[in-house]
């Protein structure tokens, strides 16, 4: 059958196929089983079991039933990503009244609440945690910019100005780097580090609305910190930088578990633009080399043997999914993807960290956000679907 050539189309034919191109490759069609415009059961379970009506998010897996800068900015991200302003307003509310003792522009969050021994309901330690107030900032200037609302973005860059004074240290011979929380961190001779308080893409956004901020030099060096500290290919927990280079945490070792499961996840999550991303997977083989030899991840794995103990929850197969996914490794997530509940009962019966993994691995995976190379989140709800990676 003879095809009709360029010359046979008008010229309005071809503006109108220009036009429907430019909206194809801007709104990319959503793969198979995507889904786009329907309920998050995932999220909207969580909400109905751990968020309280003032916006209070509640871990139950402890008996002082505890709230802490992380659960609290893990649950405006995920508001926002569903496109919920006044879920996130009321979280975000509870967080600024309890953490930050009404005076977010002067104060970062204090890290744990709940139920003190005299049954009085506080702040239980006043330290905080430089991963709850990242997220918080990210969630911030990511809400102002997609909702239009330039007073949370502004709320986003005063936390990243409180955490450049308080927590941002300066590394002898290796460079900037985020304390993990304002004290406790720096001893006599070492600074104690967490990787996964350090996901790739919010430091390249923080570095967008900041270029004049230590966060593009921080991006850089914190995939040399996690290559460093991980000499398997697994990332562990913690680790410590003793002036000359990255050895085990005296006080916890060299072991990668509930705090290095994220590493992976955020690895996985890092748009394949990201002129850093090949070196971070690069530095992280180690999960895919244990799933090809056993078909099963551990619960925790001696970082410097690379050997695994104990059986890894499901929520930890959640976060493998965007890692294996980033690896090319298919049947590896699929056959990971089988340990996760689907949402119902048995996925309500996960523990607040588990269902908090699952709505990162199992939401990426069905596009319900995406990161942008420059760190912009890309909510499905802002397109068809969130572009593909």
């Amino acid at each position: 059958m003879e095809q009709a050539g360029p010359a046979m189309l008008s010229r309005r034919d071809v503006l109108g196929l220009m036009a429907a191109a430019t909206a194809l490759a801007a709104c990319p069609a959503p793969a198979a089983g995507v889904a786009c415009g329907t309920p998050w059961r995932d999220w909207h379970g969580f909400v109905q079991r751990h968020v309280q009506d003032d916006g209070r998010v509640v871990d139950h897996t402890h008996p002082d039933l505890r709230s802490t800068s992380e659960s609290q900015s893990y649950a405006l991200f995920f508001a926002l990503a569903d496109n919920n302003p006044v879920l996130f307003d009321r979280i975000l509310a509870w967080t600024r009244r309890h953490l930050c003792g009404g005076r977010p522009d002067l104060n970062l969050p204090a890290w744990l609440w709940g139920r003190a021994g005299d049954g009085q309901w506080r702040v239980l330690d006043a330290n905080t945690a430089s991963d709850g107030e990242l997220w918080i900032a990210y969630a911030l200037l990511e809400a102002g910019r997609l909702w239009n609302r330039p007073g949370l973005a502004q709320a986003g860059r005063q936390i990243l100005g409180l955490m450049r004074s308080a927590e941002v240290v300066e590394l002898p011979k290796f460079g900037p780097m985020l304390l993990p929380g304002n004290r406790g961190f720096v001893q006599r001779d070492r600074w104690i580090l967490n990787p996964s308080y350090l996901p790739l893409f919010a430091l390249r956004r923080f570095a967008a609305v900041e270029p004049r901020g230590p966060w593009a030099r921080l991006a850089e060096r914190s995939v040399a910190m996690l290559r460093a500290a991980s000499p398997t290919g697994f990332a562990p927990d913690w680790t410590a930088w003793n002036g000359e280079a990255f050895v085990a945490d005296p006080s916890r070792g060299a072991v990668g578990s509930y705090d290095a499961i994220r590493c992976y996840l955020w690895a996985g999550m890092t748009d394949a633009g990201e002129p850093l991303r090949p070196r971070l997977l690069d530095a992280l083989p180690g999960p895919a080399r244990l799933l090809r030899a056993q078909g099963g991840f551990a619960e925790k794995i001696q970082t410097r043997s690379g050997s695994g103990t104990g059986a890894a929850p499901a929520g930890f197969s959640a976060a493998l999914l965007p890692y294996l996914s980033a690896l090319g490794q298919p049947a590896m997530a699929a056959a990971q993807a089988t340990r996760i509940p689907a949402p119902g009962p048995a996925a309500d019966a996960l523990g607040y960290y588990d269902r908090v993994l699952v709505l990162f691995g199992r939401g990426w995976m069905d596009r319900r956000f995406r990161f942008a190379a420059d760190g912009r989140l890309l909510p499905a709800w802002s397109s068809t679907c969130s572009a593909k990676t």
